[in-house]
């Protein structure tokens, strides 16, 4: 299915994950979006592994994601 105006197709969550933290930094991501995989030893891996599980965190993500590429 093609989706030229969601901003989001074809972007991974682990693309979307590393974007956030070169552009944030790990303290500042987990200062918009606490959740204890940005602020307690924070690694993609394990924030990929939460994302996954925890729908509401996935969307908070994906909202600061689409606020942070309009600007």
């Amino acid at each position: 299915m093609d989706q030229p105006n969601n901003p989001l197709h074809g972007k991974t969550l682990e693309f979307i994950v590393v974007y956030l933290v070169s552009y944030y930094g790990w303290e500042k991501l987990a200062d918009r979006i606490p959740v204890n995989c940005f602020r307690k030893n924070p690694s993609i891996k394990s924030s990929l592994k939460f994302l996954r599980k925890t729908q509401w965190a996935r969307d908070k993500v994906e909202q600061l994601y689409l606020e942070t590429i309009r600007k």
